[in-house]
Parts: C-alpha cells; structure tokens; sequence
C-alpha cells in the first residue's frame, strides 16, 4: 500500500497577467496570429515552420469544420478525392428470415 503525502499543499504565488494583445487575424490553418514577445521562433523548442517538408496534397486537407466530427471531415475529405470509405454504421451481414 503506498503511503499518502500528508504534506500541506501550498497556493501557488500570485502571478502577473500577460498583456498579449488578441489576434485581429488568423493564419491559414486556423491559429490565431499574435505576437508574443519572449518567444524565440529559431530557438530549437520551438517549430517555427511546422509545415515543411509537406506536400501540397498534405496541405489540401482541412480538420477545422467545428460542426464535423474528425471522423466525418476525413471520410469527406477522402470522399472528394474519390477514395472509397467504409459507412459508418455498415448494415447487419445477417439477413433476416
């Protein structure tokens, strides 16, 4: 049996409020375009073109419609390169007597 941690938790020290202006306009994909300062876009944490090395067939495809479910925008999308998709909800293989 593991032992419980009876140690009191501590409030986390109060902290300032970032002043990040909101985004006033959206990248293609969708991401809010702001500017925050302390962010090094070359330093090695970050992807600063998460997008290279795609190809423009990778790129076509658009996840984003917030009233389809994942499931239902990749079976659209895959639909309108003419690739066949399974139903969703295939019928019964049992035919009834």
């Amino acid at each position: 049996m593991a032992a419980k941690n009876s140690s009191p938790k501590t409030p986390a020290p109060e902290q300032q409020t970032a002043d990040i202006a909101p985004a006033t306009t959206f990248s293609p994909s969708g991401a809010p375009e702001q500017v925050v300062p302390d962010v090094n876009p070359n330093h090695p944490a970050v992807d600063n073109n998460p997008r290279e090395g795609t190809t423009i067939d990778q790129n076509k495809i658009d996840f984003n419609d917030p009233t389809k479910s994942d499931e239902d925008a990749v079976a659209d999308n895959l639909r309108k390169q003419d690739v066949n998709v399974a139903d969703k909800n295939p019928r019964d293989s049992k035919s009834e007597d």
